[in-house]
């Protein structure tokens, strides 16, 4: 009826508490043909036959010394003998189980054939991960059972030495075979290598493991916030660029108009600014979906043969490497339309390193006179609270500049539900295991951008502008 959950105290490295754990196993544990039948991910029931076809779900992997992975299943049906090949339901690829071993503490012990319920390990797999289902012909089967929680911790990561750091992605790689809830990423937006854990002691770990198994010394870092950069009114503005210095110089000259963009936006025909109007020709629209979120939308005005059409491309380029560093902060930009509307080239000097600078430093200027606003990740957060800790987490919480969204009770606890901006979260695993002594849990998805408070993209562009200026 599972009516009772056990609880045992156990420590395997120093070898205590385990043989009373395995005795209860071996005492009180139903026997594979009494357990109930388990679910398949089609939604089917899958019996621990051992007479039905072979099916294998891998559930840990390590990796050993000398050896290399080492991948741990259980039987879910059938059976498995040294030299069968199976295929991976998961990925598709053909393996060929070598050897099959069972395990006891540090020792393998070969055997030559495994059966339903029982758990196994092989080595040298190909293409094997934790979480894979491996079928014999003429099955189909995949399961599901381990569901990784979000991650709630992040860190940037580095080697103390410059020289160890290809050895730590290496080893932060192999270890994320054994343990899926480290979560490696390398960030090209924020130019650092990040580690998402389940929380600062999962991170601990992580380092101790390192520097003590790996002798690799390694140390964390804040993780930068993936800003995004944005406009809230329209601006022109024009850029000569002009080298010469003995035979071909550089010239090209670009005067265009930025204004913010959403989806289905008429051109309109005229745009005035200072008193002056700047008819509008559209000649060629180029609607770019960006990598990091939200749209550019670059419009060919050209009137008369003043750019060249082959310089079209060079131009946008240059806007696209400006809205890659943002003119603000850095930080990617978004959600902008450009409309190209006169310039100038000159017959020898003209060429496309010099309409590319042009457009760069035409869309930065513009972009600095069009309202320029710094947006900040907001995500949605759930906390799982004890009643009697309720105020001590809301006034956290409230010091975060969360917006509560609702309040409700749910399993004995009660649930906050709450928008809080990324740059808010960074230690909340650790305060709000302080506040309530371990007791509540939270979890916590994107939702959106929103505009920063002007007191903060000040300070943000404050900063910049000073690590700019050291540079």
């Amino acid at each position: 009826n599972r009516g009772i959950f056990p609880v045992f105290c156990v420590c395997a490295g120093k070898d205590m508490g385990v043989r009373r754990l395995m005795e209860f196993l071996g005492n009180v544990v139903p026997f594979v043909s009494d357990m109930p039948k388990v679910v398949n991910t089609e939604g089917k029931e899958v019996a621990p036959d051992s007479n039905g076809p072979s099916s294998l779900y891998f559930f840990k992997t390590s990796v050993e010394p000398h050896i290399g992975e080492v991948s741990y299943f259980k039987v879910m049906s059938g059976k498995v003998k040294e030299g069968d090949d199976l295929t991976n339901a998961n990925r598709g690829s053909k393996e060929r189980i070598a050897q099959i071993y069972v395990v006891a503490g540090p020792n393998r012990i070969k055997v030559e054939e495994l059966q339903a319920g029982d758990i196994g390990a092989a080595v040298k797999l190909k293409d094997v991960k934790t979480g894979n289902t491996l079928n014999g012909k003429e099955c189909n089967y995949k399961f599901d059972f381990i569901k990784y929680p979000n991650s709630k911790y992040s860190r940037a990561i580095k080697p103390v030495n410059e020289a160890d750091v290809e050895k730590m992605m290496s080893v932060l790689n192999r270890m994320r075979e054994e343990d899926p809830t480290w979560v490696i990423e390398q960030s090209k937006e924020l130019r650092q290598t990040l580690v998402h854990g389940q929380g600062e002691f999962h991170l601990r770990t992580l380092k101790w493991r390192l520097e003590h198994n790996e002798k690799i010394a390694i140390k964390f870092e804040e993780p930068r916030i993936p800003y995004r950069e944005t406009i809230t009114k329209a601006a022109r503005a024009d850029y000569r660029h002009k080298k010469q210095s003995g035979g071909a110089g550089q010239f090209g000259e670009v005067h265009l108009i930025v204004e913010p963009y959403k989806d289905g936006m008429p051109v309109p025909d005229t745009y005035k600014f200072n008193g002056q109007e700047f008819k509008i020709s559209v000649k060629g629209v180029e609607e770019i979906s960006l990598d990091w979120g939200g749209k550019l939308v670059f419009i060919n005005s050209i009137v008369g043969g003043s750019i060249d059409s082959r310089f079209m491309p060079a131009i946008l380029k240059g806007i696209m490497a400006r809205m890659e560093q943002g003119p603000l902060t850095g930080s990617y930009a978004r959600d902008v339309r450009v409309i190209v509307y006169e310039g100038k080239m000159h017959p020898v000097d003209s060429n496309e390193i010099s309409f590319m600078l042009a457009g760069r430093n035409a869309f930065s200027e513009a972009f600095k006179n069009a309202g320029p606003k710094i947006l900040e990740p907001i995500y949605d957060v759930e906390v799982f609270v004890p009643s009697d800790k309720m105020g001590d987490v809301m006034g956290d919480l409230q010091g975060r500049r969360a917006i509560i969204m609702g309040m409700s009770s749910e399993k004995g606890f009660e649930k906050l539900v709450a928008k809080i901006p990324l740059k808010e979260m960074s230690s909340y695993s650790t305060a709000l295991s302080s506040l309530t002594g371990g007791r509540a849990s939270f979890i916590m998805k994107f939702a959106n951008y929103e505009l920063v408070p002007v007191d903060v993209q000040d300070k943000l562009i404050k900063e910049f502008e000073a690590k700019h200026a050291e540079e």
